[in-house]
Formats: structure tokens, C-alpha cells, sequence
């Protein structure tokens, strides 16, 4: 069981991970064969969630 001090830092290092990919835009550069098999993913993830 983690502690609530390392939840909270897994929290911090999530934003700064979401923040730096913001800035860098790193989805944008990717391939576009990569880039439709992660919103394929995405899709089918939140597709399974609103069924359930």
C-alpha cells in the first residue's frame, strides 16, 4: 500500500509528464500510423467504459 506521501508525489509527477508533453506536443510528432492506433486504443477504452 503506498503512502498518501507517495501518492501525492506520483500526482506531481503526473501533471509535470502531462505539462512537458503539452509543450513538446509529443502525440503530434508521431507517426500517423502510431498516432491512429493510440486514438483507436483511446476509443476502444472509453467505449468499454461507458458500456460497464
Amino acid at each position: 500500500m503506498a503512502t498518501e506521501k507517495q501518492r501525492e508525489a506520483a500526482r506531481r509527477n503526473i501533471k509535470k509528464a502531462q505539462a512537458a508533453a503539452k509543450s513538446k506536443r509529443t502525440i503530434a510528432n508521431l507517426p500517423k500510423s502510431t498516432r491512429t492506433a493510440l486514438g483507436k486504443q483511446g476509443a476502444k477504452l472509453a467505449k468499454q467504459k461507458r458500456g460497464s
